[in-house]
Order: C-alpha cells, then structure tokens, then sequence
C-alpha cells in the first residue's frame, strides 16, 4: 500500500478522534439554543469553568486565595489535601448545577419573551464574568489537569496497524477515551431530548415562552434544567480539553471552533454537532495534509470557518437542522 495513502488514513482517524472533541463542545450550545433559541457564547467559558473548578477541587487549592491574601496579608493556597479525581468530578458537578441555578435566578427569569439578541448579549456577559470570576477563584496560572485518564500512543492499535500495512498508526488514548465518551453522551441527550417529558417541554420553551407558560411548562425549571446538562457537557468537555492540552485561559476559545460545528450540524440538533464535529476534524486535518504544504501550511486555523461559509451559503439550516419557513 501506498505510503501517502497510509499518511491519510492515519491523518484521518486523528481527524475523527479532534471531531469529537470539537463535538463535545457543540453539544453545549446545541443543548441551549433548544431551550432557549439563543446561541450561547458562554458554553466555552462554562468549560474553562469547571475545568478550573475541578483542579482547584482536586488539589485542595483554597478559593479566592489571591483576594484574601492581599486582604489579610496571609499566604493561603492550599488546605493541604488532596481530593481523588472521582469526588472531584461529582463535586464540580454540583456546583456547575448551582452555577446553573445561579444563572437562572439572577440573569435568565428576568429575561423571559425578550428579543433573542437580549438573551445572546446576556451570555456574552456571562461570559466575561464568568471568566473574571474564574480567575479570581482559581488564579490565571496554567494547570495540569489529571483525572486518571489513559495519554500516549495506543500500543494495540499501533501494532496491529504495523502488521497488517508494515506502518504503525499514531492513535492518542485520550481521543479513543473522548470518542467514547462522545457516544454515550450523545446517545443518552438524543433520547433524553426526543423520549422524555422534560425534552418534549424543552423544545416548546424554545418555540414559544409564552405558549409554553400557557400549557403549565415551567419555563424556570426548564432553564435550570437545560443549563445543568450544558454545565455537565462543558464539565465533560473540560476534562477532555484540559487533559489533553493543559488548563489555561485559552480553553475558551474551543467555542469558536464550535461555531462551524453547529453550521454544519444544524443549531437544534443533537446528531448534527457530532456530524459536524467529525466533518471539521477530519475535513481540517486532511486539508492540511494534502493541501497545507502547497499554501504555506497552517490552514487548521480558517479550514474549517471557509467550509462553514459555504454552508451557510448553500444550506443556512446545515445537515440536520430545522428550516424554518415564515409566512406572510
């Protein structure tokens, strides 16, 4: 066999394995704007959020230690233990459930049947806040993130790739673990959103808010609800990211990446931002590959919003979303 040919078809299972990555992202802003029909620019931040959240946890770092520090001209930083990686998630989990309850409380009841764009700028203070506030928790130094997930080539696959094509595939665990992860998550939130009563009322919160109060839906419950599931996704995705690259401000920026996702996969719904996910991942990674070096490389960079403007051109909707017919 070719060796460029086993080049692409390495390059292109590293490009499924970033999909999903890209994908667990996605699921985020998908699951809001199904409750909301807003685009949620917060749903990066909320990642870095628990990301951060979950080290602090984790390392038994002390809260605001910064602040207090120069308040009381101590030198708190750590309680002095160490929490495991399990507890850690199940308590981050809580508060990105108490973060959600926060939210809807002090920003999203008082924003009920205004203009979408009132709810989109909402987030986008939220996510300026919420980035602050992360700093001043936790403090802006870059983490190490490490919940016993598997790292480094997989063996398996690289030997088995060896004897079958005389060329071993450079497969990370950590992808295999997200592609995974992706599955199940996607899997569980599809029947959640199509089966259960709370994803039926869902989809008629974001169709109509007053209607939806009409027929007796809880519109609040809803929100917290939703933003709790979001909360768990960015935790989800926070986990994968920070393992993978460290926890640093930039993790926010992976909602920019996301952005061409959900164009691709359709905004409402659920299999569309996995679609998508794989299509960037892998569409970026072979473009690279087999066009980079013609152009001067780094192509990764705008591959994937270039692809996300033809979409929009050809079909605003994506794959998989609803198009929405207005008559007059």
């Amino acid at each position: 066999m070719p060796d460029q040919l086993l080049y692409a078809m390495e390059v292109t299972l590293n490009g499924l394995m970033a999909g999903v990555l890209y994908a667990l992202v996605a699921l985020g802003f998908v699951l809001i704007f199904k409750a909301s029909g807003i685009f949620n620019y917060a749903q990066g931040v909320l990642a870095l959020f628990a990301a951060l959240t979950l080290v602090g946890i984790q390392e038994g770092q002390v809260p605001f230690a910064h602040l207090i520090n120069a308040i009381t001209g101590g030198h708190l930083t750590h309680f002095g233990w160490q929490v495991p990686a399990v507890i850690a998630i199940v308590l981050t989990a809580g508060v990105m459930v108490l973060l959600a309850i926060v939210i809807e409380k002090l920003v999203l009841k008082h924003l009920v049947s205004q203009a979408p764009i009132i709810l989109f700028m909402a987030t986008i203070g939220l996510a300026y806040f919420l980035e602050g506030f992360g700093d001043v928790m936790w403090g802006s130094d870059i983490k190490t993130l490490d919940v016993g997930l598997p790292q480094g080539i997989n063996d398996t696959i690289e030997t088995t790739t060896a004897n079958w094509f005389g060329y071993g595939f450079f497969i990370d665990n950590l992808d295999i673990v997200a592609t995974v992860v992706a599955v199940l998550l996607v899997t569980a939130l599809t029947l959640f959103s199509q089966f259960s009563k709370q994803g039926r009322a869902l989809r008629a919160v974001a169709d109509d808010h007053q209607a939806a109060l009409s027929v007796g839906i809880s519109l609040r419950f809803i929100w917290v609800l939703v933003w709790s599931i979001a909360g768990f996704v960015a935790l989800v995705a926070g986990i994968m990211w920070g393992s993978k690259s460290g926890v640093q401000f930039s993790l926010s920026l992976i909602a920019l990446k996301a952005l061409p996702v959900l164009m691709l996969g359709g905004f409402t719904s659920i299999p569309g931002a996995i679609v998508g996910g794989l299509i960037i991942g892998v569409g970026e990674k072979l473009f690279e590959f087999s066009i980079g070096p013609m152009i001067g490389g780094a192509t990764e960079n705008w591959f994937a919003y270039v692809l996300a403007l033809v979409f929009l051109v050809f079909r605003p909707q994506g794959l998989f979303g609803e198009r929405i017919i207005e008559r007059v």
